[in-house]
């Protein structure tokens, strides 16, 4: 959506917990921008929050107590994941509001926030690149991979229960938005936005490989990356220009080199990204135009989401599309795949979608205590 941003905090999808326990989802409130009637944007220090929702009873979801913590709408709704076990979030701050000459601007962060989901808990931060905006967490728990936009590297970090330790870090030569690490573990793809490419890395134990020639190549202005569960396939939403002319790059993530297959025209400003758990569907949200001004010529008030079937190694966009409201951003699956979850940052609305074989249906909405800038479940 933008170059820069604030800690935005999604809502994330976990790893799917174990039977009957908390199903959790991250949402993360962004309350130091807010975008003016001619489509500017401004940014002051406010009280961002995380908000843990409980999504056990899926139709249903229930929210925490909100957690004070930096976040931000400027960075694609990425910075946030949960350990597949469900007991450890992170969320990236990409930028915080600074002064310069007298005014408040957004200046990089790169701080990595935990908290202790058992709990509830904040733990202490973790200093990683600037402007961190992709978060990747690998299958087993052990590894995550840091995307940061303005150091224009790749941060990887190993998991030891609650604390994280570096372990390499990658230079990529551009900006760094969105990563996704291959179930076995032995490769993390990175979307580098301003080349339009998606870096492959080879992860082994604590060597960390990088071969340009590698580069997969996008759509203009890629912006969010995601694998099925399998690992057979990788999407990559392009923003397009201005959000004009979205659409979505499909690639063939194993073999020795990864390549495209196919690319989906899809409505304009998409850049809100989730892959289902069972690895049937795939929800893209569109911002037609919702952060710019009246006068502008993509303006339009609200958004909206559609959905992409997945069968045979093939993806196809299903007909129809869910009117959302205004800038919606962060979207999750339920652990059952049944149901979508999408934040609205103008409104301060959660919209609750029951997914299904013919699309997507609204089945109730919620009100949220901040603007939801992501939302993101547990790595799968």
């Amino acid at each position: 959506m933008r170059a820069i941003g604030h800690g935005l905090l999604f809502i994330i999808l976990t790893t799917l917990p174990a039977l009957g326990g908390p199903q959790h989802i991250l949402i993360g409130m962004d309350e130091t921008s807010t975008f003016g009637d001619a489509g500017q944007t401004f940014s002051a220090p406010g009280n961002d929050t995380l908000v843990v929702m409980d999504t056990s009873n899926p139709a249903h979801p229930t929210l925490g107590a909100p957690v004070p913590m930096s976040n931000s709408v400027y960075g694609p709704p990425v910075n946030l994941q949960i350990t597949p076990d469900g007991s450890l979030g992170l969320v990236a701050s990409s930028v915080l509001p600074v002064q310069k000459d007298g005014k408040w601007v957004n200046g990089p962060d790169n701080t990595l926030h935990l908290i202790d989901l058992t709990t509830m808990q904040k733990l202490d931060d973790v200093k990683v690149g600037d402007q961190p905006h992709g978060v990747a967490i690998s299958r087993d728990g052990k590894r995550v991979v840091i995307a940061n936009r303005t150091s224009k590297d790749v941060n990887v970090l190993s998991i030891d229960g609650k604390s994280l330790k570096p372990i390499a870090t990658v230079a990529l030569g551009d900006a760094a938005v969105a990563a996704a690490v291959t179930p076995d573990g032995k490769r993390a793809f990175v979307v580098k936005n301003g080349l339009g490419r998606v870096a492959v890395l080879s992860l082994d134990d604590d060597k960390v490989g990088y071969d340009s020639t590698m580069d997969i190549p996008t759509g203009a202005n890629p912006y969010n990356l995601a694998l099925t569960p399998d690992g057979s396939l990788g999407f990559v939403v392009n923003n397009g220009v201005r959000g004009h002319n979205g659409s979505v790059t499909v690639f063939e993530a194993r073999g020795p080199h990864p390549r495209v297959i196919d690319t989906l025209a899809i409505g304009d400003g998409p850049e809100g990204f989730a892959m289902a758990p069972d690895g049937k569907s795939a929800v893209v949200i569109l911002l037609h135009g919702s952060t710019s001004g009246p006068s502008e010529w993509p303006y339009h008030a609200n958004g909206g989401a559609a959905i992409i079937a997945i069968e045979n190694g093939k993806a196809r966009i299903l007909p129809g599309e869910v009117k959302l409201g205004g800038v919606p951003e962060g979207v999750a699956y339920s652990r059952d795949s049944k149901y979508v979850y999408v934040g609205d940052f103008t409104d301060k609305v959660l919209h609750i979608l029951r997914a299904g074989s013919k699309g997507l249906v609204e089945t109730g909405t919620m009100k949220l205590p901040g603007h939801p800038a992501s939302i993101r479940g547990p790595a799968f």
